[in-house]
C-alpha cells in the first residue's frame, strides 16, 4: 500500500492507495485528522480536485468534532471522573502494598503503592481497563463469530489515535482501542461487528452496509450514540 500527503490550504492529507474500486474520505476524532483511500490507479491531481470540492463538508465535520465534549486530562487523584462501560464513576486512591483496582457501586478504587507515580497509576487503571475489555471482546467476539460463520486468528487492544478499531483481511487479525472499555456495551458490540464484517467485506460499500443490517439492525443507533459521546 502506499501513502502520499496532500496540502491544500491548511488542510493536510493523508492518501492511502489500495486495491479498490472507489474514493473514500474520512475525517477521523479526536483531532479532525483527514484520510482519503483511493483506488491505485487515481493520481493525486484527480485526488485534489476531488477533495477541493468536498472543502465545506470537511470543515462542518472538522468543527463537529471540535466542538464535542472531551475528557480532561486525568491526574489521579481521589473523586476524579472516569468511565467504564458507559457509566460515570468517582476514582478512589488507596494506599496498598499491592497494587490492585476494585469496582463497587459507583467507584473505582485503585489501591497503589506509596511510591506510584501519576503515571504508574494511570498505567495500573489502564492494565486494568485492558483486561475487562479482553473479557468483553473475547464474550461478543465468541458469540458474533458462530452467528456470522467466521474464524479469527487473532485480536489485540490497544492504544489507536484516530479509529475505534481495525481488521486486516490478509491474516483475519482484528484490532480494538483500549477507549473503547470506557463506552456502553452496545457500542463495544457495534465497533465488533463492524470489524467481523470486514473479515467479509473489505469496503465501506453497499454490501458493507447490507451485512451490517443482516448481523446488527440497530447498528446506525450505536454508531451515533459513540460518536456523539465525550472523546
Amino acid at each position: 500500500m502506499r501513502t502520499e500527503h496532500l496540502q491544500i490550504g491548511s488542510l493536510e492529507v493523508e492518501v492511502k492507495f489500495k486495491p479498490i474500486k472507489n474514493l473514500h474520505l474520512s475525517v477521523h476524532p479526536p483531532f479532525g485528522n483527514v484520510t482519503v483511500s483511493s483506488p491505485e490507479f487515481f493520481d493525486l491531481d484527480k485526488i485534489k480536485v476531488y477533495l477541493i470540492t468536498k472543502i465545506s463538508w470537511i470543515k462542518r465535520e472538522q468543527n463537529k468534532i471540535a466542538s464535542q465534549e472531551r475528557e480532561g486530562e486525568k491526574l489521579m487523584i481521589t473523586r476524579e471522573s472516569h468511565y467504564f462501560l458507559g457509566k460515570r464513576y468517582l476514582l478512589k486512591i488507596t494506599e496498598a502494598k499491592r497494587a490492585s483496582v476494585k469496582i463497587h457501586h459507583q467507584v473505582i478504587e485503585l489501591f497503589s503503592p506509596e511510591h506510584y507515580t501519576t503515571e504508574q497509576k494511570q498505567k495500573q487503571l489502564n492494565n486494568w481497563y485492558r483486561r475487562e475489555l479482553n473479557t468483553v471482546l473475547g464474550k461478543l467476539l465468541m458469540h458474533h463469530l458462530r452467528i456470522m460463520n467466521l474464524t479469527l486468528d487473532t485480536y489485540c487492544v490497544r492504544k489507536m489515535k484516530t479509529k475505534w478499531g481495525s481488521c486486516n483481511n490478509e491474516n483475519s487479525t482484528l484490532n480494538f482501542n483500549i477507549e473503547l472499555i470506557k463506552k456502553p456495551m452496545d457500542c463495544i458490540e457495534y465497533i465488533v461487528v463492524h470489524e467481523l464484517v470486514h473479515l467479509l467485506e473489505r469496503n465501506h460499500n453497499k454490501n458493507f452496509i447490507i451485512l451490517m443490517d443482516k448481523y446488527l439492525p440497530n447498528w446506525r443507533t450505536q454508531k451515533k450514540i459513540l460518536n456523539d459521546l465525550p472523546l
